[in-house]
């Protein structure tokens, strides 16, 4: 590993521990040149996944999509950046565990869905009517009624 300071390949770790996905090591390293302290990431390499969009075009999955299109349904709500953060990298952990090479961006979208109905039901009907692409507000009270009823405590 090179320094990221002198370029030096000559570094020792001093400490390592499991990060907080668990599925990689943080390793704390001193460079042994100029005695400056910096953190490596080691992650199991993995055939990459790939993602079947609607028009049957084939994409790398980029978890920072996930990400985007959660904090852009959550703007100005009451959703933190740690929620957003564990909701994408379960996600992402879900999909590599289920799938080895590629995934239907339904799927996903469902995924996202189902946690943000969870989270904050603002950003999940945000998220939705995009998502489901909603061509009149017909299909928007459709999606709208079955979270009225719930919130009512009334049963249909």
């Amino acid at each position: 590993m090179r320094c990221p300071y002198c370029k030096s390949d000559k570094d020792r770790v001093i400490d390592s521990r499991s990060a907080a996905d668990g599925y990689s090591i943080r390793r704390r390293r001193e460079c042994d040149q100029c005695s400056r302290r910096f953190t490596t990431y080691e992650r199991m390499e993995e055939t990459p996944l790939r993602v079947v969009k609607k028009d049957g075009s084939r994409v790398p999955f980029d978890r920072n999509q996930i990400y985007k299109g959660m904090l852009r349904a959550c703007e100005k709500r009451p959703v933190s950046m740690e929620d957003l953060d564990n909701i994408t990298a379960g996600i992402e952990r879900n999909l590599s565990e289920m799938f080895d090479r590629e995934v239907g961006s339904k799927y996903i979208g469902q995924l996202v869905m189902d946690e943000l109905k969870k989270l904050d039901q603002v950003a999940y009907v945000r998220f939705a009517s995009v998502y489901r692409e909603f061509k009149d507000v017909e299909q928007f009270v459709h999606e709208l009624k079955p979270l009225l009823l719930n919130n009512s405590g009334h049963k249909s």
